[in-house]
């Protein structure tokens, strides 16, 4: 694993930060993680962009053009690689840009809903304060799941702990709005431009209508779920979320920079 801090890259076991800073010690900072193609950066513009509205949300000193750069070092020493790329600032000060093994995930997940209370204060900011996010899915794990579906108290339907989360309702395939106070996904952008997907407010009661649903995220692109709190799902993957999975795929091989 490659790390870039502060603008030099090493190996990522010699890289090192304070144990005071904040953004250990409380959480405190913004971070992406972009998906790499044979050592192309999908959607860095994008990511950076969130990055420095989020850091703008915390009002966190954030210098967008230094990150850049750091990202593009990094691309170049890791060569043409799969990989998923972590990008962090933290309130110290430090940034940080990982190069990481990619997840291997499995073709279908099972999903297990968790009662989950969004944070007003931190609407649309992508920040180190996950730890809420990580207990979801560990929850979920408890009962015998591979993932957490976030649904509120009052019982509406939000997303997986760190995915966008699409189903296919009496033949409309939908996904809840941000509205709902849920993160402004990339993934969950080129799927409402690329699909005919419709943003609508999902009941948990509605979970046990839906013919397909799946997960969508930067690194996984489209996952199909078998199962929502142990009730399979027949269609998995159906046809709708195969076809969603093949217009996001082609979708990134249009975008993709030229290989270096």
């Amino acid at each position: 694993m490659l790390a870039c801090l502060d603008g030099a890259v090493m190996d990522a076991a010699d890289a090192h930060i304070s144990v005071l800073d904040d953004g250990l010690l409380r959480g405190d900072g913004v971070f992406e993680v972009i998906r790499v193609y044979a050592g192309r950066a999908f959607a860095l513009d994008e990511h950076l962009a969130r990055m420095t509205r989020s850091a703008a949300s915390l009002r966190l000193a954030f210098d967008a053009d230094a990150v850049r750069a750091d990202a593009l070092a990094l691309l170049q020493a890791g060569g043409a690689v799969e990989a998923a790329m972590r990008l962090v600032v933290t309130r110290g000060g430090r940034r940080i840009a990982l190069l990481e093994a990619p997840k291997v995930f499995p073709e279908t997940i099972a999903l297990a809903t968790i009662t989950y209370s969004p944070t007003r204060v931190l609407d649309g900011v992508k920040s180190l304060s996950y730890a809420a996010n990580m207990l979801s899915t560990r929850l979920a794990k408890e009962a015998g799941a591979d993932e957490a579906l976030l649904v509120t108290p009052h019982g509406r339907v939000l997303e997986g702990s760190t995915t966008s989360f699409f189903c296919v309702i009496d033949d409309e395939l939908c996904t809840p709005p941000l509205t709902d106070r849920i993160l402004d996904s990339i993934s969950r952008r080129i799927l409402l431009e690329v699909t005919d997907a419709c943003e609508r407010v999902v009941t948990r009661d509605e979970l046990a209508t839906i013919s397909e649903g799946f997960l969508a995220s930067s690194l996984r692109e489209v996952q199909p779920v078998r199962s929502i709190d142990g009730q399979a799902i027949a269609a998995a993957p159906g046809p709708v979320s195969i076809a969603a999975a093949a217009s996001v795929r082609e979708h990134i091989e249009a975008a993709l920079p030229p290989s270096p």
